[in-house]
């Protein structure tokens, strides 16, 4: 169970990119109060919290009602968190983690941006769920896996919370270029694990063992 708790906080961890969140976050509520800027944040995480959460204890079922089995899911979450991967690295936003240019352009209007853009899909967006619902069916929906994975979620978004807080500072110390280097390096990372998904998914897809360092419990 600790291969679960390390393989999601690092996924998710690196899928949110608190850090890559606090430059984004820092520009949309620009010229708010310090006030205004803590109830954003701590609002949009609730809300990216509960989402999460909903598709941690129900995403299992839903696959099942839907008809897809774990192998198609994990070629599928592999290949979306691979696309991912490659607009980290090339540091390009895109609708996958953070906003389109005209999803921005939409939320600087907004004097609340918790639900929009900020808990989706910046913090709970595709990238988000499709890790969360990709632990619980690699590993079952057992009881016990299901407490790690949202032991890890609350973590994650403990850690974005800091950072949103924190995000005038950060985007100081760090500045533009430093936080494209800490996402380029976190996307290396995502882009292996997402790789090993697809592998896994297919070898059980084509009914061997999983392929390379797949975990196991």
């Amino acid at each position: 169970m600790l291969d679960l708790f390390l393989d999601a906080f690092i996924i998710l961890f690196v899928v949110i990119d608190p850090v890559g969140i606090a430059p984004i976050f820092a520009a949309l509520t620009h010229g708010e109060s310090d006030a205004a800027r803590r109830r954003m944040a701590l609002r949009g995480v609730l809300l990216a919290a509960a989402v999460l959460v909903v598709f941690v204890l129900v995403g299992d079922e839903l696959l099942g009602a839907l008809g897809v089995g774990i192998p198609a899911f994990q070629i599928a979450g592999g290949v979306l968190l691979f696309l991912l991967a490659v607009d980290m690295v090339f540091a390009r936003p895109s609708g996958v983690r953070a906003p389109t240019e005209r999803e921005q352009k939409e939320a600087e209007h907004k004097k609340d941006i918790s639900v929009f853009p900020l808990a989706i899909p910046l913090i709970a967006g595709p990238g988000a769920l499709t890790t969360v619902l990709l632990m619980v069916s690699h590993y079952g929906s057992r009881p016990l896996v299901l407490g790690i994975v949202l032991a890890v979620v609350l973590l994650v978004l403990a850690l974005t919370l800091f950072s949103l807080l924190l995000s005038g500072q950060i985007v100081r110390l760090l500045g533009q270029t430093g936080i494209n280097v800490v996402g380029r390096l976190l996307g290396i990372v995502l882009a292996a694990l997402a790789v090993q998904f697809v592998l896994d998914g297919l070898g059980a897809a084509l009914g061997g063992p999983e392929i390379g360092a797949g975990t196991t419990v």
